[in-house]
This record gives C-alpha cells, structure tokens and sequence, in this order.
C-alpha cells in the first residue's frame, strides 16, 4: 500500500496529505512516548548518523493511533508516504514505481526496477521535510533498498520485531495501565465523552472498566473491542466482564462494525504471525503453545531447558540446548509475541496471546499440552524442603498454580500431576498460607489413591502432608485419621525403622498429645 504527495517547491499553496492519517477520538495516553518519537523524528533529520525511530510492540498493543498521532504532530507542509513492505521482497519494488509515478519522476517506466528504486532514493536525498512511513516493517532488510543514505527528511517505522539491527531504533510501546486503559474502555463504550475524565465515571461503572482494562493486560486493540461491543449489543459493563471471563477467546474474535482504526479483531491480528512462526520454526511454535499454559509472567527458561525426556513435540529439542532455545525465542521476538530478560533468564507471554492460542486447540490437544506443562513444571520445581531454594520455589508457584487449576478443571489423574500439587502446598503450608495449600494436598491425594492405591508410599506421603496442615491449623479432629492411615501404610509398606516411618509417628505422637491436653 502507498499514498503520496509532493509539496510544491512554491511555499504558498497549503500542503496537503492524501494518505489517511486520521486521529482516533477514543485513544488517550501515552504522551510521553509519543513526545519522544516526535523529537527522535525531528533528530534524525538533522543528524547523519542517528537512527530514524521504529515502534515496537506485540500486534494489538502498537495501533495506527500511535503512528498517525506523531505524524500529525510534524510540520503540516511535509510530503508523506505510506507503505506497507509486507513479507515480500516484491513490495519495495511495487511501492518505488508508485512513488516514482506519483513525484512523475522520468524513471517511473524504467525496464528495470533498480533504476527506478535509485531515481525515488535520489529524490529522497536531494529534497528535505518529507516523511516515509514504512507500516508493518517485520522484516527490515526488505526495506533495506530503497531507504536514502542522507537524513534530509524524516522516517517512521511500525513493527512487531525487537531487533532492528543499525536500521532502526527501537521505541517499545507498551500495554496501557489500568486507569488508560478504563478511560479508553469507557470512552470507546460511550459511557464518557471524548473530553470526559475518569472522574467524571459512576464509581460502579468505573471499577468494573478497571476490572476489564486489567483482565486484558491493557491490550488497547482489545479495549476497543470490548467498547465496541458495548456500544453496539447495549450490554452492561459487569455482563461484559462476565461474558470475558467465561469465554476470552470467543470475544477476542468480534471486531465492531466501525473498522476504520483497525479492521481485524486481536484473534485475526495474531493468526498471521502465529503461522509464520511455525513455518518458520516449528519449535518455536511448540514453545508458544508450551507457555499458552504457564503463567503469563516470569516464566523460567528452566522448565524448557531442563524438561523431562517424555515430553514429546518439537519441545524436546530444545532441552538441554541453549543454542536452539535461542533460536526459538528469536523467532517468537520478530513478532513480539514474547518478552525476553536474559539477565533473569526468563520469558512473559501475553495472556490475551494465551487465551487465543488455547482456543486454538481442540479439547483433546489441550489437555495433552495441558500435561506436558504439568511434567515439565514438577520435573524442575526446585527442592521445596531446602529454604535456600525458597526463592526459587516462589518464582516456580505461580505456575505450579496455573497447572493445578487446570489439574482440577481437566480431571487430569497422573502421579506428577500429584507430586506437583503436594510440592506446591509444602512450600505453600511451610510459609503459613494454609488456606491456599489445602485444596492442593487434597487433590492430592485423591490422585494419589486412584492412580496408586490406597497402599502406596506416595499416599501415605499424602496423607502425612494433609494430616501435619490440618494439626498446624488446629483441626486436629481432621488430622487424626489421616496421620493415623499415614503410619500404618508406612509401618506395613517400609517397616518400622524406616526414616519416614519414624517421621510420621513423631507426627501422629505429637498430634495425641495436643488432643489430649484440649
């Protein structure tokens, strides 16, 4: 795609833009960045050696409200060009015979398209104040042709990719706050006018919007959907949020009918990249769809590097080589569809891309990506009965959290399945947060008795465990039977001069004890 116009070398006649850099009503915020990207624009005309400025963001966060508000900001007497270089090496060419025909430059009919692209980067150097937006630059060297060599006018790029090389500088447009977020909810919702702030808001409708703007991590192609769809079904705010809630991916994929910001829907936005990564890299692929069931946040490159043999897919070759895990986040960076920090060695996946990518998914290929999160998770949860592992464990519970939810809603009955539960609650029971580690040990160990038996080492553990947080909260009546089962099963199973059995019937003595001075 490309529009143009050429600005007359006579200062009188206003200039006039063809291409439509329209100003969003709805969006708000983000002044500062948008401040900055204006004056690195400004910069980089001036100084030969600085780079012209690229947003960067993950598709549904960077918007054409962000580009055309700091191209709006420029001098109005400036030439614009849009172009969109897509994927292909065909567009540049395509792009450099429009501009030429439209400058009615002499080589717009060259034979060759090299002359042609060297006649528009002449006309580039030679002339100042124009502005080339290149849209959807995800892949920098297709561009690499036709940029001028001399700063003399201004350049913008909009991208999914994070590394630009010495084309670019990179500006990394992030997700909205909860309060950007909730004025553009309500504005787009036509709760609030335009000029309207959020003090103006009922207090019940606010809290809900902030609610939502939350839900969606800020995501502001979401949060116009979401408005969209308010306006248009009459629904509520609190109906909304329920619908969200109950089926994400079902109100990711319903786009208003007034498209003119951004016809897609965010499901639609991410198909596209989604596809490329696998072709791409199948790996890669793999790994998305691995972090789809973790946590969105801090997700340790640990539990990849260090998964379990069985794991399956294209996973398993990523264990236990760094190189290729690179090479796998490479490809998920070009599209910002993660987050990366080396010095952590950790990764962040955007919950609306999880949500999307679930639904992706019949219900039978969740459950197996389902288990294989719930394996790798257990097999590299650290040592919970080490306190100088304490940290570790912390960062590793959250998504020991996110497995045991999808444990309990799934039914998903296997022994790691269990270990992960129990090891999860020790730490959760060693820190006093007893109330959240009850419904793990009770899980369980009601996986442990279907899978095992009634019998097995591995209940009896489980029963020690429910038993010993049951005593730590005083329910001693709750405990007793349950240490009581523990100790037969280990003085049948493992003898009475074993250390486990030892340790449980130190617990079940001290438990006597305890009812018997109540």
């Amino acid at each position: 795609m490309v529009s143009t116009t050429q600005v007359p070398s006579n200062p009188e006649p206003p200039a006039l833009w063809n291409i439509l850099l329209r100003r969003n009503p709805f969006f708000t915020g983000r002044a500062q960045v948008l401040a900055r990207l204006r004056a690195m624009l400004l910069a980089a005309q001036s100084a030969a050696l600085v780079q012209p400025p690229a947003i960067s963001g993950l598709g549904g966060i960077v918007q054409n409200a962000d580009r055309n508000r700091v191209c709006l900001s420029l001098p109005r007497r400036v030439p614009c060009h849009l172009l969109d270089p897509g994927n292909s090496r065909e567009m540049p060419i395509a792009d450099s015979t429009k501009i030429a025909t439209l400058l009615h430059l002499p080589e717009q009919n060259a034979r060759e398209p090299e002359v042609t692209i060297q006649a528009v980067k002449q006309w580039l150097e030679s002339n100042t104040s124009w502005l080339l937006i290149f849209d959807n630059a995800d892949d920098l060297s297709i561009v690499s042709d036709i940029l001028p060599t001399k700063n003399s006018g201004h350049i913008l790029f909009t991208t999914r990719a994070t590394a630009l090389g010495n084309v670019a500088k990179r500006v990394e447009i992030d997700e909205m706050d909860v309060q950007e977020g909730a004025l553009l909810l309500l504005r787009r919702a036509k709760i609030l006018t335009l000029t309207a702030s959020l003090t103006s808001a009922p207090s019940a409708d606010l809290t809900v919007a902030r609610t939502i703007a939350q839900a969606m991590d800020g995501l502001p192609l979401a949060l116009d959907q979401a408005g969209a769809y308010i306006e248009e079904t009459k629904c509520s705010l609190p109906d909304y949020l329920q619908l969200y809630l109950e089926q994400p991916a079902d109100m990711l994929k319903e786009r208003g009918e007034y498209k003119a910001y951004h016809p897609d829907p965010v499901a639609k936005t991410w198909a596209l990249s989604f596809a490329k990564v696998q072709q791409a890299n199948p790996a890669a692929a793999d790994l998305l769809r691995f972090c789809a069931f973790l946590a969105p946040d801090d997700i340790p490159e640990e539990i990849i590097s260090k998964a379990p043999e069985d794991i399956g897919t294209e996973l398993q070759s990523l264990a236990g080589n760094l190189h290729k895990l690179n090479l796998a986040i490479k490809e998920l960076l070009k599209y910002s569809l993660i987050r990366r920090d080396g010095s952590k060695h950790t990764m962040v996946v955007h919950r609306l891309v999880q949500a999307v990518l679930r639904d992706e998914m019949d219900e039978e290929t969740r459950k197996r990506w389902a288990e294989r999160a719930i394996r790798a998770v257990n097999w590299s949860f650290p040592a919970v009965q080490k306190v100088e592992e304490w940290p570790k464990c912390q960062q590793w519970l959250p998504h020991a959290l996110v497995c045991a939810d999808f444990i309990e809603k799934r039914e998903l009955v296997f022994k790691e399945a269990a270990r992960l539960l129990n090891e999860a609650g020790y730490y959760l029971g060693d820190r006093a947060q007893y109330a959240e580690a009850e419904p793990l040990y009770e899980r369980a160990l009601a996986i442990c008795e279907e899978v095992l038996g009634e019998k097995h080492p591995d209940t009896a553990r489980s029963l020690n465990n429910l038993g010993m947080l049951y005593y730590m909260q005083g329910k001693y009546a709750e405990a007793e039977p349950l240490l009581k089962r523990a100790l037969t099963i280990y003085e049948q199973i493992l003898g009475l001069t074993h250390p486990s059995t030892i340790t449980v019937c130190d617990n079940y003595n001290y438990l006597l004890e305890k009812i018997k001075h109540e």
